[in-house]
């Protein structure tokens, strides 16, 4: 099995929001940095635990820190 980052941040939906997964697992959806700490936080992990600009542990998928849809 490849090697996978334990918090995956997906592409933006159209509303902005980006869905998130810890270890394979839905997390729910984040609007902003602030949203994505409180989901990580609810999936036990806590600030000092997660540094969101570590690729070994977040994967960002379409763009780091993008909160708002890709435009045409």
């Amino acid at each position: 099995m490849p090697w996978q980052s334990p918090i995956v941040v997906h592409p933006p939906a159209a509303d902005g929001g980006r869905r998130v997964t810890v270890r394979g697992r839905e997390a729910g959806t984040a609007h902003s940095d602030a949203d994505l700490v409180a989901l990580l936080r609810r999936a036990g992990l806590g600030e000092a635990d997660v540094a969101l600009d570590d690729p070994h542990l977040v994967e960002w998928r379409g763009g780091r820190h993008v909160w708002s849809a890709p435009r045409d």
